[in-house]
């Protein structure tokens, strides 16, 4: 079971430049909004694609999607934890939240 991650927690984290965010989502999603900074890595790319998005292994990591009924976060973060990776964290509130509480996004 991966850890969760506060909405409040993740911002101060982006703010501080102290976690690289993952967009589960990925295609239209990620090019029409994203959080601030995050990378889009979808499962059926993370073992092709994960040593070169996201090459510290022991850096920390939040994955999320839409929202809790999503269930992206969950799998690439769980698929990262099985790659090795030490300190992944999820957001399940999702993207839908973020927007919600008024909190800036990106798009590509």
């Amino acid at each position: 079971m991966t850890a969760l991650i506060t909405r409040d927690e993740l911002k101060a984290a982006i703010d501080e430049g102290a976690v690289t965010v993952v967009d589960a989502l990925g295609g239209e999603y990620y090019a029409k909004q994203h959080l601030p900074g995050a990378v889009a890595l979808v499962l059926a790319d993370v073992g092709a694609q994960a040593a070169a998005v996201l090459p510290d292994r022991a850096a920390p990591i939040v994955t999320y999607c839409a929202n809790p009924a999503c269930p992206n976060s969950g799998q690439v973060a769980d698929r990262l934890t099985a790659l090795g990776y030490a300190d992944v964290r999820k957001y399940r509130e999702g993207i839908e939240d973020w927007v919600a509480a008024g909190l800036p996004t990106e798009s590509a």
